[in-house]
């Protein structure tokens, strides 16, 4: 002691401690406060109407609007809670409420997904293409199947497994967002529905694929720290 010299800075100067990088800097918030900003502003520029009773939106959806109601409930039910499930903090110190939260947000996937198809079908009759709805039925079943396969997994114990089914399917729920936001953004709304499925398409081949860069950058940063370890062990 008299040397003055702690464990901790024999640690950090053999390398043994793994870096750990300052909260605000970390990606993953920056990641969801994009998410975050693409809520709002589909929120207020998309989905408006539904306080405004004069606005034409509401003569288009006359001849399904009641069926549109459980779907946006559901919808909304699963855009809100999904994120919530990757707290980490929540399902160590709430992991009742986060077991809940899961089964709803299940449930709402179950209702959404089809009900969302069967409205595309109304919108195929008052001229909206066919394509539109084949699109519409591949996102619908890319988010059935990546829940369903994050319930089996969790089901059978293998949490990891259903963390990066969840983030897939959680990737397909933000298809929704996606088209609106980069659709509103860019004025591609304004270009005719061929741009606009052109947008949704893209969105569709693209959820996956980054799903799987997310979930392969967080396995990077888990083993960033064993490999310093496993360096600073070397003699």
């Amino acid at each position: 002691m008299a040397s003055g010299v702690t464990a901790t800075t024999v640690q950090r100067s053999a390398g043994t401690m793994p870096f750990q990088p300052r909260n605000w800097l970390r990606p993953a918030y920056a990641l969801w406060a994009f998410i975050g900003l693409m809520y709002l502003y589909v929120l207020l520029h998309n989905e408006s109407f539904l306080i405004n009773r004069n606005n034409p939106e509401w003569e288009h959806i006359q001849s399904f609007k009641w069926w549109l109601l459980p779907h946006g409930v559901a919808g909304a039910c699963a855009l809100f809670l999904a994120p919530l499930q990757f707290s980490d903090s929540l399902r160590k110190h709430f992991t009742k409420l986060h077991r809940v939260m899961g089964r709803v947000y299940v449930g709402a996937v179950f209702v959404a997904a089809p009900i969302g198809l069967y409205i595309q079908c109304f919108e195929e009759q008052l001229g909206v293409p066919r394509s539109f709805t084949i699109a519409t039925a591949v996102d619908a079943s890319l988010w059935l199947l990546t829940t369903s396969v994050a319930m089996v997994f969790i089901l059978k114990g293998k949490v990891q497994q259903h963390r990066q089914w969840m983030t897939r399917s959680f990737a397909c729920a933000l298809i929704f967002l996606e088209v609106r936001f980069i659709d509103g953004i860019t004025g591609r709304e304004n270009l005719g529905l061929a741009a606009v499925e052109t947008t949704l398409w893209i969105c569709v081949a693209c959820a996956m694929p980054l799903a799987d860069l997310v979930l392969q950058w967080q396995e990077s940063h888990r083993a960033r720290p064993i490999s310093v370890r496993t360096q600073g062990a070397r003699p």
